[in-house]
């Protein structure tokens, strides 16, 4: 059931998040409840939040699979080119 909520934000965040949203074809409304889903979302016990864990079901994983190692290799591909 969707309830409404009424925030004060700086006038600039707002603008700014209103064109993101139109980029992103989502709405405020929208981001603001994905944020503040991850803000309180758990991790289980191997350290993945639940959102992953929902979509991870879609692809298989090789029993080895080191998610820390891949991010930092790709972090360090972005960032140290």
């Amino acid at each position: 059931m969707n309830k409404k909520l009424t925030l004060s934000l700086n006038e600039t965040v707002i603008e700014k998040a209103k064109i993101y949203a139109e980029e992103t074809g989502k709405t405020l409304s929208g981001l603001v409840e994905n944020f503040f889903e991850s803000l309180t979302e758990k991790s289980n016990d191997s350290g993945v939040s639940e959102r992953i864990r929902r979509i991870s079901g879609k692809i298989e994983f090789p029993a080895d699979f080191d998610y820390k190692e891949e991010l930092r290799k790709n972090l360090e591909a972005k960032h140290l080119k």
